[in-house]
């Protein structure tokens, strides 16, 4: 079995975010399909019954529970087509994909779309993740995927407030997920490796541990060894994105977390390094949509309730 490093998995799960997270529940008659439409980051947690995929779900990694014991049996090959009560799965939308009903079914479906500092996880995940057993291993989450959707209008109520603490819960349902996955043997050799190429993987964890140092792309190129040349299109091939763009995303992700723990937008402004609140504020809202202090006074205003 493959251990992941707890650092690293820590890593990875701060790194999420959601601009939205919609759930509905989808009752299935025997042999109907739910069709997953190519592109679509979508949750799937199934509340009654059995679904097949098609293509069959018999690839990658499947976590086999022993729900009486909690027993944990890791199938690397994978061999079970279908899923049933307690199980989740996810997918990034890679290409289309169906879930058919076996029985009558009910499914709790989580519609995501993942916010930018969020698109490296289609590099570091499988096109779809299959969890089986996930209410033995995650029950909490589990419980609260179970609940996500059920109501009368099949989507998140519409007082005040309440699409942000939708997201929030779906956030805490895929990153439960990711971590069942990856914590109990699925993730593949050297995972969370963005690059496959360990000078690079220096260069990101250099920019993670770092996020308001002054990075130049000749900084960076020497954290990395390599020339400015090589090391630009190195990086842009294997991450889909300039290096400078990259340590922008990285300093927006840690300024959202930053406000939302309610420190200052001018703390927030130095310590990550922008030369003025206007030019941090200028950034972040070219990747949000909103000001940093809008930004923290709707999330800090949502976690009360």
């Amino acid at each position: 079995m493959v251990t992941v490093d707890p650092d690293a998995l820590s890593q990875v799960l701060a790194s999420v975010d959601l601009r939205v997270g919609v759930a509905r529940r989808t009752s299935l008659a025997a042999g109907e399909l739910l069709p997953l439409a190519p592109g679509a980051v979508t949750l799937i947690y199934v509340a009654e019954g059995s679904v097949h995929g098609r293509p069959p779900l018999n690839a990658g990694c499947l976590l086999n529970v022993d729900r009486a014991s909690h027993g944990l049996d890791v199938d690397l090959r994978g061999g079970r087509e279908h899923l049933v009560e307690g199980d989740a799965f996810l997918t990034l939308g890679s290409r289309g994909f169906a879930l058919q009903a076996d029985v009558a079914a009910s499914l709790t479906v989580v519609d995501l779309e993942l916010s930018d500092t969020t698109a490296q996880l289609s590099a570091l995940l499988p096109e779809h993740i299959t969890v089986t057993g996930f209410d033995a291993l995650e029950p909490a989450a589990a419980t609260l995927a179970e609940n996500l959707g059920n109501s009368r209008t099949e989507v998140c109520p519409v007082r005040q407030g309440d699409p942000v603490i939708c997201r929030m819960m779906a956030t805490t349902v895929l990153l439960s997920v990711i971590r069942a996955w990856a914590e109990n043997g699925c993730a593949p050799e050297g995972w969370p490796s963005l690059s496959n190429d360990p000078f690079l993987d220096k260069v990101v964890e250099a920019i993670h541990d770092e996020p308001g140092r002054d990075w130049t792309v000749e900084r960076l190129a020497s954290v990395g060894a390599m020339s400015r040349s090589v090391f630009a299109e190195r990086f842009r091939a294997a991450l889909g994105r300039s290096p400078a763009d990259y340590v922008t995303e990285v300093r927006i992700d840690a300024a959202k977390r930053m406000l939302e723990a309610g420190q200052p937008v001018s703390t927030v402004s130095r310590e990550l390094g922008y030369a003025s609140d206007e030019g941090f504020s200028r950034a972040f809202r070219r990747r949000t949509g909103m000001t940093p202090s809008a930004w923290r006074m709707a999330n800090r205003t949502a976690v009360p309730a």
